[in-house]
Parts: structure tokens; sequence; C-alpha cells
């Protein structure tokens, strides 16, 4: 790198500036009564020497106004341009350096944009905890899901389960399942956490993920999967067994036996088992219906009309009965299958009437669609002798029932239909006594 041909030039001239200056002051000085021509020659001689010393200092000014620019992240500023300077070899240098840091900056940028929206919209609700133990929601699932907490701290979080305010306060396991009572209902939730660094200080990350709707159709798929072998073994089992006692009954209605006083008990006895194992492959084809799983067909539909007209339904069955609707906001809209969510509330609401069925005190039953947040609430509530804590996880087995008439099927299926929707059933304690179902879609 050297000097360019205007600098050059530039400093000759002002040398022989100063040299010309010195010489008329030296002039000056030796020559008598010319006091006014060395206050001049003073005056050039100063101004020669200052141009000579700008001449040569003003690359240094660009390059210390350059690098003050970096040191506030400008990366806008430019080394060249002015002609003269000198270094212009250097200064292009580092105007090709300049657009190369502008051009990397702009990369990183336009990454960490992506980054950040990555994060932001994960569906994992991510919570960070600094040294001090506040806690932020990193992205929007955890905007969302931990909207109710009171306050930043680690305690803040104990609304939600005391356990989840231990792990935020720095629990030992990096990851672990937790029961919370999350969006209106307990359920369980996958806590991973881990340590990061950021800017020389550490930082926990914790993601929250809800896996209760996962288990919910895990259970359901193994439900139904074993339903759907027993009952193909039974029938396979049983197929013979019918068919050889319906021949036996044949056989014993041979004439030439009726002699043998016990070939009557014997032709009862087939006869009987004969029936009953016909009724028992009836009995189990039935119940084949538990093993399919429902075929959700998904629209758009205005609650209040739909509730209506399930009322109606109910009132055609129970006349006697009085059913309170309630669609709040009015103009509620529903996205699910209008026909299979139907039957789930057809078949809470006849199970309601059956449980209040020859009770002292007058019977109650109300139905009631809500919007709560982001969800949709559907509850059915009675006022009768309600569900026992210990069973109330049972009623939804499959063939489980509380009543000598009762199959066992309905409350599955309801199960069924509403976990393939995305959703949940839970049953509670109403108010004024009895049970109250609540649907969380």
């Amino acid at each position: 790198m050297g000097f360019d041909r205007h600098f050059t030039l530039g400093l000759i001239a002002w040398i022989f500036a100063v040299a010309g200056a010195l010489s008329a002051l030296a002039l000056a000085l030796v020559t008598p009564g010319l006091g006014a021509a060395r206050l001049v020659a003073m005056l050039l001689v100063g101004g020669a020497v200052w141009g000579l010393w700008w001449h040569v200092s003003r690359t240094n000014f660009a390059v210390a106004r350059f690098v003050e620019a970096l040191r506030f992240d400008d990366s806008s500023a430019r080394f060249s341009g002015a002609r003269g300077g000198g270094f212009e070899a250097l200064g292009e240098a580092l105007d090709g350096a300049m657009d190369r840091l502008r051009a990397r900056q702009a990369t990183a940028a336009a990454e960490t944009r992506f980054l950040e929206a990555l994060v932001d919209d994960m569906p994992v609700a991510l919570l960070t905890v600094d040294g001090t133990g506040q806690v932020a929601p990193a992205n929007k699932a955890a905007r969302r899901l931990f909207r109710g907490a009171p306050g930043t701290r680690a305690e803040d979080y104990a609304v939600y389960g005391a356990t989840l305010a231990k792990r935020l306060a720095g629990g030992d396991a990096a990851e672990e399942i937790l029961l919370l009572a999350i969006e209106g209902r307990t359920q369980r939730v996958l806590v991973r956490s881990g340590t990061l660094e950021r800017l020389g200080r550490s930082i926990r990350a914790v993601t929250v993920q809800p896996i209760q709707g996962t288990l919910d159709a895990v259970e359901m798929a193994a439900q139904t999967d074993l339903v759907r072998v027993l009952t193909h073994e039974i029938l396979n089992s049983l197929t013979p067994v019918t068919s050889l006692a319906a021949t036996a009954a044949d056989l014993l209605d041979d004439p030439e036996l009726a002699a043998n006083p016990r070939i009557g008990d014997a032709r009862t006895a087939v006869s009987t088992l004969a029936r009953r194992a016909h009724g028992l492959g009836h009995f189990i084809e039935a119940y084949r219906a538990v093993a399919h799983t429902p075929d959700i067909q998904r629209q758009t539909f205005a609650a209040g009309p739909w509730a209506e007209e399930l009322g109606r339904i109910f009132a055609a069955r129970e006349p006697g009965l009085p059913l309170a609707i309630e669609v709040r906001p009015a103009r509620l809209a529903i996205d699910a299958d209008p026909d299979l969510l139907a039957q789930v509330l057809i078949n809470l609401l006849q199970n309601a009437a059956q449980a209040m069925a020859g009770q002292d005190r007058a019977p109650t039953l109300a139905l009631r669609l809500l919007a709560e947040r982001e969800a949709l609430v559907i509850e059915v509530e009675d006022n009768g002798p309600g569900v026992p804590e210990g069973l109330r996880q049972d009623v939804f087995l499959p063939f489980f029932t509380t009543r000598p008439t009762g199959t066992g099927v309905g409350l599955n299926l309801a199960r069924q239909i509403v976990v393939a929707h995305g959703g949940s059933i839970e049953i509670g304690d109403a108010a004024g006594g009895g049970a109250v179902f609540r649907i969380l879609l």
C-alpha cells in the first residue's frame, strides 16, 4: 500500500511552503527595520506548518472516525471518498470489509428473526428463569397456557400445581410428568428443563407440554384394540359351541330316544345351552361398536339452534323432566361433528334422567354451552345422587356400569367421541348436589 499521486503532490507543495516561509522569516530576522514583515513571516510559517500537519494527519482522523462508527455499530460508515487523503488502498480494503460485515449482519439478523419466530410459534410452552428467579413466558404457547399466572416468581405458578413451582424454582429432574391444573382441568404435562448461557449469565429453560390428550387417545386405542381382540377370539370359540349345541338339540329330538327318562333333562340342558350361546354371540356382536374409532366429520355450526334441537329430542323421550338450556354467548359457534356430539349429549342427558328417577326431591337438569377463553365448555348437570369419587374414571371404561340394566358402553363411546375431537370429559360435583359432566373442546 503506498501514497497516491494527489497526496504526494500535496505533501511536496506543503514542504516547499514551509521551506519558503522559513526562508522569508530568516530574511526578515537578519534585515533591520522589518518588524511587520517578521510578524507576517511568522504567521506564514505557522500556517504552512499547520497545513503540512493537517495534510499528513487527516488520514488518521478518517481512520479514527471510521473506528468510532464501528464502536457504535454503524455499518454504513465509509472510509474512502475524499481525494488526496492518502492510504487509498487502505480505505478500499476497509470499505470492502465493512460491506462484508454489513452483509453478514443482514444474514445474521434474518437468521435471528427466523429463530425468534420458530421459538415463538412452536406448540410447546417455553418458560425462562433468570438468575434472580424471574420467570418469563418465552413464546405464544407459554403466554396462552399460563396467562392466569398472578406474578413472575416461581411461587406464583403454584396456582397450577406445587410441583410446577418447585420445578421452576430449580428441581433436580431434567424430565418428569406432572399433574397440573391447566386450562380448566387437571391434566398430565411433560416438563423438561435445561441450563443455557446468555451474555455470561445462566438461564434455565423449562418446557411444559400437555400430554393428557395424547394419553387419552392412546388409552382409547388400547381399549378398542383389546375389545376387538377379545370379541374376535370369543366369537371364534363360541361359534362351534353354538353349532354343536344346536346339532345336539336336534339329535336329542329323535323319537327313538324319547323312551329314556333322562333324555328330557338332556334336551332341556342342550336347548338352554344353544339359546344362551346364540344370545351371547349376538351380545358380543353388539359390543363390537366399542372397537371402532369414531369418524369425525367436523363443521362449524351455531350452538343455539343445535342445543334447542337437542332439547326437543330429550323432551320427546322424557316429557315430564324440564331441561334448562344455556348458550353463552348467544352467537356461540361450534367446530365439531354435530351428529356425534349430539349423540354424546343425548346419552349424558338420558343417564342423568335415569340417575334422578325415583328420588324424593324434584329433578333438575341443565345443559350449558359456554365459551371460555379459546375453548368450548359443555356441561350436563343434574341433582341426582352424583358419582362417587372412586368411580369417576371407571365409569368411562368399556362394559363398566353401576346399574343392573346398564350395558357399560354409552359413556365409553361418549369419551371416545370427545377424545377424537381432541377434547376431554370429566365428572365433578354439582353445586346443589348431584353430578356435572364437563366436556372441554
